[in-house]
């Protein structure tokens, strides 16, 4: 499972959640080139990834080999609501902070004005996470998504709450390598971005 690789949202500190379609810029191509080359021989059953352009885009070289792929809209990034698309000034980080902790204090149903909570979030994984558990087919599957979702994803594979969600760090085109036995998931590998030696 990783993360989508830099955007200029990124890089200038812009809000940017399913509502925001944005590419990659040059570092997130050469981000995405660089996982590509580390894991390429990688046998995967399956490409998953949202359906926001940054996530594919992150993964088409795994597409282009001709693995099969399925976009979902489960995967998306958290909707930020009436915040996407503005810059991260002190005030806006001051907003953030205080929702993280209401986050954190198990108010997981707390939804950003006009957007979703961590629970809407969760409810959407649900099927995605309910079809990739059960097709026995894909042992080996990669999945692109972005990095709120991904935080609200492990919390239910591993079955933690919402609200320990933030010990869950990521970086673009970090990587968490996971096994699942059929009954639980383990992490055996924590925002890996070995293979962006050079690039940071």
């Amino acid at each position: 499972m990783i993360r989508h690789g830099q955007t200029d949202f990124n890089l200038k500190g812009i809000v940017q959640g399913s509502g925001i379609d944005s590419t990659l810029n040059e570092t997130g191509v050469a981000q995405a080139f660089s996982f590509y080359e580390a894991y390429k021989d990688i046998h995967f059953d399956k490409v998953y990834t949202s359906v926001l352009k940054r996530s594919q885009q992150s993964v088409d070289s795994f597409i282009q080999k001709g693995i099969n792929h399925e976009a979902h809209a489960g995967l998306n990034e958290i909707n930020w609501g009436n915040k996407e698309g503005m810059r991260i000034t002190p005030e806006e980080d001051d907003y953030y902070r205080w929702l993280l902790k209401q986050w954190q204090n198990n108010k997981t149903d707390l939804r950003i004005e006009g957007g979703e909570s961590p629970e809407d979030v969760a409810a959407r994984q649900r099927p995605f996470l309910h079809k990739i558990l059960e097709r026995k087919e894909e042992q080996t599957i990669l999945i692109c998504m972005h990095g709120r979702a991904i935080r609200v994803l492990l919390c239910q594979l591993l079955n933690y709450p919402l609200s320990a969600m933030d010990m869950f760090e990521h970086k673009n085109l970090g990587l968490y390598l996971l096994q699942y036995s059929g009954s639980m998931c383990k992490v055996d590998q924590y925002n890996n971005v070995d293979h962006l030696q050079g690039l940071n």
